[in-house]
C-alpha cells in the first residue's frame, strides 16, 4: 500500500431536513464545506437531505433522469468546488412505474463525475400502530448491488433499510468502505442502529460510514441520528447524536489490512448446497 493511501479523513453529515428545498441544499453545501475545511476527503451527505415533506409523494414530483438534473448538478459542483470526493445521500431519480422513484445514493469524485449510482434495494415497511412507513408506495426497489473504486479501496454502496440484509456487503469485490447513508426513524434507530452498524462493519472487517437524519421534521416525525463512523474492529470512531452537524474521523487503513490479516475470515468463508 502506498504511503498516499494508508489513511482516509472521512465525515459522515448529520441533517434535519425539513419541507424547504432550498433551505435543505443551503444547510447541505455548507456543511460539506465545512467538513471539507476540517481536512474531509471523503464527504457523506444523508438519505433525503434535500427534503423530508409531511407529504412523501412531494419527493416523487422531484424525480429526475439519470445522468441529468438539478440535484446531480448540485452534487457534482460541490464535489468539484471543494476537491472532495462525495457522496450524495439520496436524490430521486426517475422510474418506470407511474407515480413512483428510485431513492438513489451517487458517489462523485474530485472532478465532479458521478463514479457509481446505487437505487436502493430494500424497501423499508413499518408500522407500530403509530408510526407508520410502506416506501414501495411511493418508490421502485433497485436490483443491482454497486461497487465504486476509490483512491482507498472499494466502496460498497447502501442505504438505511439495507443495513438490514448482510448479503448485500458480501458480494464481490470485498469492500475496504461501507456507506449508508439513513433516515432511520428513532423507534428502530435506538434499538438497531448501532448494533446494525457495528455488525455489518465487523462482518466484512470493513469501515462504515453512516450519516443520518437527526431530529424532528414535518408531519410529525422523528429520525434517530447518531451519525457515525465505525472501524473494521466495530469500534465507532466518530459519533454525532442529535441536531445537524458531523462525524469526522481518520481511517486508518494500514491497520484495517493488519486486521484482515489476523483475522482472515473472509477468506474463511463458505457457502452452502441446501439441496437436500
Amino acid at each position: 500500500m502506498s504511503q498516499a493511501v494508508t489513511h482516509l479523513t472521512a465525515a459522515a453529515i448529520q441533517m434535519v431536513s425539513g419541507g424547504d428545498l432550498s433551505a435543505n441544499l443551503a444547510t447541505a453545501r455548507r456543511l460539506v464545506r465545512d467538513a471539507a475545511l476540517a481536512g474531509a476527503e471523503l464527504v457523506a451527505l444523508p438519505e433525503y437531505f434535500y427534503l423530508m415533506p409531511e407529504d412523501e409523494t412531494e419527493r416523487v414530483a422531484l424525480a429526475e433522469p439519470a445522468g441529468g438534473g438539478r440535484f446531480e448538478a448540485f452534487l457534482s459542483e460541490l464535489a468539484r468546488e471543494f476537491g472532495i470526493w462525495l457522496l450524495g445521500g439520496t436524490i430521486p431519480t426517475q422510474s418506470n412505474e407511474p407515480g413512483k422513484m428510485y431513492n438513489s445514493s451517487l458517489l462523485f469524485g474530485p472532478d465532479g463525475i458521478c463514479r457509481q449510482r446505487y437505487h436502493k434495494m430494500h424497501l423499508f415497511g413499518f408500522d407500530n400502530g403509530v408510526e407508520h412507513y410502506q416506501e414501495s408506495a411511493t418508490m421502485s426497489a433497485g436490483d443491482l448491488v454497486a461497487s465504486a473504486y476509490t483512491p482507498w479501496g472499494a466502496l460498497r454502496m447502501s442505504v438505511c433499510y439495507d443495513l438490514r440484509f448482510p448479503e448485500l456487503y458480501r458480494q464481490a469485490p470485498a469492500p475496504v468502505l461501507l456507506t449508508a447513508p439513513a433516515a432511520f426513524t428513532y423507534a428502530t434507530g435506538e434499538k438497531h442502529w448501532e448494533l446494525l452498524l457495528r455488525a455489518r462493519a465487523v462482518e466484512n472487517l470493513a469501515f462504515m460510514i453512516a450519516p443520518g437524519q437527526g431530529g424532528h421534521h414535518p408531519g410529525g416525525r422523528r429520525t434517530w441520528g447518531h451519525s457515525m463512523i465505525v472501524d473494521p474492529w466495530g469500534d465507532v470512531l466518530a459519533c454525532h447524536a442529535e441536531g445537524e452537524g458531523m462525524a469526522l474521523a481518520k481511517l486508518d487503513l494500514v491497520y484495517q489490512a493488519e486486521l484482515r490479516q489476523r483475522l482472515p475470515a473472509l477468506q474463511h468463508r463458505r457457502l452452502f448446497n441446501t439441496d437436500a
